[in-house]
């Protein structure tokens, strides 16, 4: 297939920002494929920050890294993403962002609205210029609609001229199929 999904379309824009001794941050570890995914882009040289709230998003974090050779250059903090300022300085190359709830855990404790604009403004912040923020918004259930509406309305009010912000959603698929945002800083 030629179209990719949003899972899809978020590894393939980080792997364009993300460059061996950057700095790069997980903002939703959940099982830890993103931060496996960046602690290899970022090399021995890089930084990974992997946030989750949940200690067993942490703890699977970790086993996957072990079973992957082990990841020196990773920092898993449990703490939530709108805190991720008081880990981490400027510089970032690469935020990814998977809203939802842990796949296989309990569907009530997910990203809500609030705690993740916190997060997105943060990331703005710790950007250098030319880096992304990466969102998968894994959209429905109890939270998922609001946190998808003050996403989208966050992300349609960033200042153009400093920020760059693309949107990628199915328009004829059901069961709210995952949509991607994307925000590139310019200056």
């Amino acid at each position: 297939m030629i179209l990719n999904n949003a899972l899809e379309l978020s590894h393939e824009y980080a792997a364009r920002a993300v460059k061996p001794g950057d700095t790069a941050v997980d903002a939703t570890a959940g099982k830890g494929r993103d931060t496996l995914f960046l602690a290899d882009l970022t090399g021995a040289d890089g930084r990974v920050y992997s946030f989750d709230v949940q200690q067993e998003a942490i703890s699977l974090t970790r086993g996957l890294l072990d079973k992957n050779g082990g990841r020196g250059n990773v920092f898993l903090i449990n703490d939530g993403h709108e805190n991720m300022e008081r880990h981490i300085d400027a510089g970032v190359s690469c935020v990814m962002f998977n809203l939802g709830y842990l796949p296989g855990s309990d569907r009530k404790v997910q990203t809500s609205g609030p705690s993740t604009i916190k997060a997105i403004e943060a990331s703005m912040r710790l950007l250098r210029k030319g880096g992304l923020i990466t969102i998968v918004i894994y959209h429905g259930g109890c939270t998922g609609y609001a946190e998808r509406d003050m996403v989208i309305d966050l992300c349609a009010s960033i200042d153009p001229g400093e920020f760059d912000v693309v949107k990628y959603a199915y328009l004829n698929q059901r069961n709210d199929p995952p949509i991607f945002v994307c925000i590139e800083k310019k200056v």
